[in-house]
């Protein structure tokens, strides 16, 4: 449909998962696409895919714990292709703690991925946009256990709630500028990563996913590349003048009870 023809999409933490299916959804829509990530291999491997089938791609390698880093990715990509139009937060750590045994150490990653990347990323890309009096979006990926969540997720929780109350400040703040801002908050996915922190903190079994779908209302987890069709949709003009919603999308519905 072309939903984001021309548009300059940056990925943060874009080289798998939610991320990498995002990058693929904006280069199916005209998208060109910079994806960033720690390793370069996937990150490398992905923009081979892109360019390989006719979409224009760069990978750039950063540690997105590093807030300096944070922010100079927008100015690589600025660099390469003049601006930014669009910027999706994708980057996140999962590794589990509660409120008992979280040291400061992991509190800080889970501050340093999940809340501080996604602000200075935002910081650079929106003063970008400001600058050229342009219009942009933001999406961030958030979590629906931003909400509450379980007890052993109880820094990336902090974080990520941390995250909703930044992704409606920003919008509130940029409106007049129109720049959009908006948030998703995922529930279960099937992606890579997941698959690592169930068999590292759960001992989780090769057939966790069949197990955990039946479970599930819809018989299924989430799917990345249905995040990334919904992401399109609200990085596009298509989504119209939203900016400020934080939206659920997952199977479960909060406040319903059985």
């Amino acid at each position: 449909m072309g939903l984001l023809d021309e548009k300059v999409v940056l990925v943060n933490g874009g080289s798998q998962g939610v991320g990498a299916a995002i990058a693929r959804a904006a280069v199916r829509e005209g998208a060109v696409v910079a994806v960033s990530g720690r390793r370069p291999a996937p990150g490398e491997e992905l923009v081979t895919e892109l360019t390989r089938e006719g979409g224009k791609a760069m990978f750039v390698r950063a540690d997105l714990a590093d807030a300096g880093q944070a922010g100079t990715v927008v100015g690589d990509v600025i660099a390469a292709y003049g601006r930014v139009d669009c910027l999706v937060n994708s980057a996140g750590l999962t590794t589990r703690g509660t409120l008992l045994d979280t040291s400061p150490d992991l509190f800080d990653q889970h501050i340093a991925i999940n809340l501080r990347a996604p602000f200075f990323a935002m910081q650079a890309a929106v003063a970008d946009m400001v600058a050229r009096k342009a219009p942009g979006t933001v999406v961030n990926i958030i979590t629906s256990s931003a909400h509450g969540g379980q007890s052993f997720l109880a820094p990336y929780v902090a974080a990520k709630a941390g995250l909703i109350g930044l992704t409606r400040n920003a919008a509130h703040a940029h409106r007049f500028d129109r720049v959009r801002v908006n948030g998703l908050n995922i529930g279960w996915t099937a992606t890579e990563g997941e698959d690592a922190t169930q068999k590292a903190f759960h001992g989780a079994g090769d057939d966790w996913r069949e197990e955990a779908a039946a479970r599930l209302p819809m018989g299924k987890l989430g799917q990345p590349d249905e995040i990334a069709d919904f992401v399109v949709f609200l990085l596009s003009d298509r989504s119209g003048v939203v900016t400020g919603s934080v939206i659920d999308w997952d199977q479960n519905v909060l406040g319903g009870l059985d």
